[in-house]
């Protein structure tokens, strides 16, 4: 019910997924009311985590300022969000955060040796009081009206390695450790060589990627679960739902849904307030 931030900095380094360079990621504490705040060090440019800053949704949410960017920021706020942060300074010498694992675990396991420590701030969230949905073709987001926050997602491929997944999590920090924080990034091998020649990519491994060529996952032996991709569909939007600013007392429903409708669900979600109520604890 109050704010939280980490107790301590510390620091990771590692490849970004697209730009493909070493990557130096310092998480710091941060004042109650600050927000989740981005600082491109090499840049000396500070981007407030915000769906207002989303510039970018192709295969990564960017947020972007005054001529600096940061992109694929969505698994590490979906750890931020998993740990019920609300306050803290990301600092990066490049373009992107450390890929790591391709997960958000290794995101949490930073943010355990941080530690936490809250404050006498309050820590409002807002109650969605109407459905508001968006939709692409096929793909549709919708958040609900509900007591607490919660996820159902669906995905379809046509790739028998994928196939249909549905999934459905209550949100809560304990469970996100173990069932969705683990589910890696995955991408189709046709698609690499082309992302490669785009610039992006160029980071993306065996190791921190489930790739599939087919009907076939080329590292099966790398994944967690056997819904992994509908698991990973969730951690992004509950990253990109992070960037509300504030906790969501509401359901997701995701069909085949990705960061560009997610961002659009909040943008149009903020577009008018009888959507929703902001409340704040006493």
């Amino acid at each position: 019910m109050t704010r939280k931030t980490i107790a301590r900095e510390t620091t990771a380094e590692g490849i970004a997924l697209h730009a493909g360079q070493t990557v130096r990621m310092t998480l710091k504490p941060a004042p109650a009311g600050q927000g989740i705040v981005f600082r491109r060090t090499d840049l000396a440019r500070e981007i407030p985590a915000r769906y207002d800053h989303v510039a970018e949704t192709r295969l990564g949410t960017v947020i972007a300022r005054d001529g600096a960017s940061v992109g694929v920021i969505e698994h590490l706020m979906a750890a931020i969000a998993g740990a019920e942060l609300d306050d803290l300074v990301v600092e990066l010498d490049g373009p992107e955060p450390p890929i790591l694992d391709g997960d958000a675990l290794s995101y949490l396991v930073l943010l355990d040796r941080a530690g936490t420590q809250t404050n006498d701030a309050p820590r409002p969230a807002l109650k969605i009081l109407k459905p508001v949905t968006v939709q692409s073709g096929e793909a549709r987001a919708t958040l609900h009206p509900a007591e607490a926050f919660g996820f159902d997602f669906e995905i379809v491929f046509p790739s028998p390695a994928i196939g249909r997944q549905m999934f459905h999590w209550p949100f809560a920090s304990e469970t996100f450790r173990r069932e969705i924080a683990p589910a890696r990034t995955f991408g189709f091998l046709h698609e690499l060589d082309a992302l490669n020649k785009a610039g992006l990519g160029r980071g993306a491994s065996l190791e921190n990627t489930l790739a599939i060529d087919g009907d076939k996952v080329v590292n099966a032996a790398l994944m967690r679960f056997p819904d992994e991709f509908v698991r990973h569909k969730i951690l992004d939007a509950l990253g990109d739902l992070a960037l509300a600013g504030f906790p969501l007392i509401a359901r997701f429903e995701g069909i085949r849904s990705g960061h560009a409708l997610n961002n659009a669900l909040l943008r149009a979600l903020f577009a008018d307030s009888s959507n929703y109520a902001r409340m704040t604890p006493k």
